[in-house]
């Protein structure tokens, strides 16, 4: 997706993982290095003329001698279409093979203009970074999960940037023994021994960038496979090796995506991806034996579908499936009978979308549809999968989001009034007939607003694993049986630092959109700090796009703006998932004007109830998130006091009209597609790009990555290009460019932190609030 986040699918969007980009060290003219210092690292930003950068040179340190904006050179570049003629000044700026030295050289003086423009709050973006770090508890373990007669779980280390991945002998396993919600993995002297299966620090050694996207252990437990990405291209390379020596098995499959599963413990599945980086086709390959020799078990052909991977719970199926935006088909391989090669489960019917799983004799299926827009649950006997049974009817008030089966339960993930849900229903036994389900349990939470999200669960127990946080309750994992009721708590992320969860406000408030629609926020805030006077700094994210659902979460960095006296909050705005189906579908295609109205209409909410003032508002927003906030600074400039857009999509109109760009095709069904005349001067009425205008804008913060599949990282530096040229204030843009990482910034958890410590400090420094030093960029 064109986003950062919760998406559990490779390049689904232009979007869900981000915050910041990577910040190397590259070669940088003797101008500009004789005046920031031979050891600069490359960073990027933007401003508007040479007026500017007089003015930001008298607001830092005056020993420092003034640095002027880039400018990037204007070449005319005119695209014509229905009469319609664009000229685009800055196409130039894009380079597919990422080696054109005039790009190159023009992203180096921004991330030079921007070190520049940084260097007079850099220690205290030192201590805020150091504050952030002090809350980890740097050397630390995850919960452990089951499997079979091992734990495993991902170890962090002081100092280590990345997780090792462990396993320890369960004492005594028997394969029957029933398990408790009160196992814990034993540790002490007389314990098992800890076993390393790998060390991501180790292998990313010698990498700017690392990222392991799979980590699959077989079944019977004595091999890994997994994928890795060491460029942030999000192209990966499947390993296999021996659990127990890490010995590699065979050779690496090249060119893979991430998604990956197991069929038995001699073979895997995966999906390797086009020239376009689509996923096109599912393979199999049995261990030891060449790539060159895997045999295809699909090929989708239609540009606008994408081919994902899943295994059932049972783990006697894999599921392959193939969606656009609308529409989603499965295929299913019985693991016990690889030699039948991918059998239809749901066939493609245009707007039918179709998730499935397994349980005993019958396929479960979630199916959403025009009519069913919030999804069904229904199932089908393995021998004849025609013959359905409603198991959950359609309902308008309540989404089903997602089903997670076990051998006797069915736990539904639902939305009601734009929070999460948890509803397990009792299944009868299997061979017996399958009926509508009714008397659903429910799992209570205690936040007005928060996360849920499903783990990894043993499906032959009767105990459930969630994960929950909320803007002030870090990250919790649980363990509930399903049969008692009970949870218990089995691990919380340690927050170092004095932090106490009682010290912070959530709220949920509800503002009116032009149409009367309402948005529900998110807010949170240091209770000891705020005023609610108009005169609080406030930072407002949103995103509102391919249904996405931005649930409350906890933040450890986030503290280090509430803690300075922030309020944070999050719009849930449409074009998201979070109030249903229909939430999303009205905030889509010739809807999308709506996902930033509404964003506007939270923003003027927050205003009138004097939880800030257009002085003390900045906002904030990644990937399709970013077009949200190119978009609203086009419109409403005059709202915001500065604001951040991380690796936005903001030249929303060439590139949809370009199918060579990765997802362009099967992303038409999300934006529209711009070679018909409707869609195209509907799009060019907000992509950011196409509509700057010589008026007034805020600070702003724009960030890139060089090796970004989703973004290009010429679509920003078009968008700060142009803003520099056209705009009538004396405002700062600034533009990072990352040139060792992609979508998802830097890869180090550690790296992360100084992204988040970058944008804090850029914030504070917009609004002169960095403590004892009073030199903002205003």
């Amino acid at each position: 997706m064109r986003m950062v986040m919760r998406i559990p699918s490779h390049r689904a969007s232009r979007g869900v993982s981000f915050l910041n980009l990577v910040h190397k060290l590259v070669y940088l003219p003797a101008v500009l290095l004789s005046s920031i210092g031979a050891s600069a690292s490359i960073t990027v930003l933007a401003s508007s003329s040479s007026s500017e950068a007089a003015a930001a040179s008298v607001r830092m340190s005056q020993s420092e001698p003034p640095l002027p904006p880039p400018m990037a050179k204007k070449v005319e570049h005119k695209m014509e279409m229905f009469g319609d003629v664009r000229v685009d000044n800055y196409y130039w700026l894009r380079n597919d093979s990422r080696s054109n030295p005039d790009v190159l050289s023009y992203l180096q003086q921004e991330n030079a203009y921007t070190q520049f423009l940084m260097s007079g709050t850099k220690k205290f973006e030192d201590e805020l970074y150091a504050e952030m770090r002090g809350r980890i508890k740097e050397d630390d373990i995850s919960a452990p999960e089951r499997q079979g007669p091992y734990y495993y779980y991902q170890r962090t280390l002081k100092g280590k940037e990345y997780v090792q991945h462990c396993r320890r002998l369960i004492p005594n396993f028997e394969a029957e023994a029933p398990l408790s919600v009160y196992d814990t993995m034993p540790t002490g002297p007389d314990a098992p021994s800890e076993h390393v299966i790998l060390d991501e620090n180790i292998k990313a050694q010698n990498h700017d960038y690392y990222s392991i996207g799979a980590f699959k252990v077989s079944p019977n437990n004595k091999l890994v496979a997994y994928t890795e990405d060491t460029k942030g291209n999000e192209i990966y390379t499947i390993h296999v090796i021996d659990a127990e020596t890490g010995a590699p098995v065979g050779l690496p499959l090249v060119n893979a995506t991430s998604y990956l599963a197991w069929a038995g413990d001699e073979a895997l599945v995966y999906i390797t991806m086009d020239e376009t980086l689509r996923p096109d086709k599912a393979w199999l390959h049995k261990l030891e034996t060449e790539q060159s020799c895997d045999s295809c078990l699909y090929h989708e052909k239609d540009d606008m579908f994408s081919l994902d991977l899943q295994a059932s719970e049972s783990k006697k199926f894999l599921f392959v499936g193939s969606k656009s935006k609308i529409t989603r088909f499965s295929f299913y391989l019985d693991i016990a009978k690889l030699e039948d090669g991918l059998v239809v489960l749901t066939p493609r019917v245009n707007g039918i979308n179709t998730f499935v799983s397994h349980r005993g004799n019958h396929f479960f299926i979630m199916r959403r549809s025009d009519k069913y827009f919030n999804s069904e649950v229904i199932a089908c006997p393995l021998e004849n999968t025609s013959e359905t049974t409603v198991l959950l009817p359609h309902r308008e008030s309540v989404k089903i989001q997602d089903i997670q089966l076990f051998s006797d339960h069915l736990v539904v993930y639902e939305r009601e009034e734009g929070l999460p849900k948890v509803t397990i229903y009792h299944l009868p036994d299997v061979g017996q007939p399958l009926k509508s389900l009714h008397d659903g349990q429910a799992v209570n939470f205690l936040d007005p607003a928060y996360t849920v999200d499903q783990s990894e669960s043993e499906f032959s127990s009767r105990i459930l694993r969630f994960s929950y946080s909320s803007m002030k309750t870090p990250p919790s994992v649980y363990d509930y049986d399903m049969k008692t009721g009970i949870s218990v708590l089995k691990k919380i992320e340690t927050v170092l630092g004095g932090f106490e969860a009682s010290n912070y406000v959530t709220e949920r408030k509800w503002a009116s959109a032009s149409d009367g629609t309402q948005i529900p926020i998110s807010i949170v805030y240091r209770k000891d700090l705020i005023k609610l006077d108009g005169s609080d700094p406030l930072l407002l994210y949103g995103y509102g796009s391919y249904e996405a659902c931005m649930d409350p979460s906890f933040k450890a960095s986030r503290l280090s703006l509430l803690d300075h006296g922030f309020i944070y909050a999050t719009a849930h705005i449409r074009g998201g998932g979070e109030m249903g189906r229909q939430w999303y579908e009205n905030g889509k295609l010739l809807k999308k004007k709506n996902t930033f109205t509404d964003f506007i209409a939270c923003a003027e909410y927050l205003i009138e109830k004097k939880y800030c003032s257009k002085a003390r508002l900045c906002i904030d927003g990644g990937s399709a998130g970013g077009l949200l906030i190119g978009a609203v600074l086009n419109m409403r400039p005059d709202l915001f006091k500065a604001a951040v857009a991380v690796v936005p999509f903001v030249d929303v109109l060439t590139t949809m009209l370009d199918p060579t760009i990765p997802l362009t095709t099967s992303e038409w069904e999300e934006w529209g597609d711009p070679r018909k005349e409707e869609f195209y001067f509907y799009m060019k009425s907000y992509s950011p790009v196409d509509n700057v205008k010589a008026q007034d804008y805020p600070t702003i913060l724009v960030t890139a990555g060089l090796n970004d599949p989703r973004v290009m990282y010429s679509e920003p530096a078009k968008f700060v290009a142009k803003l520099r040229d056209m705009k009538t204030d004396k405002n700062i843009i600034m533009f990072k460019c990352e040139f060792g990482a992609g979508h998802s910034s830097k890869s180090g958890r550690f790296e992360k932190l100084q992204e988040d410590a970058f944008i804090y400090t850029f914030i504070m420094k917009a609004l002169d609030v960095v403590p004892a030093q009073g030199s903002g960029l205003n």
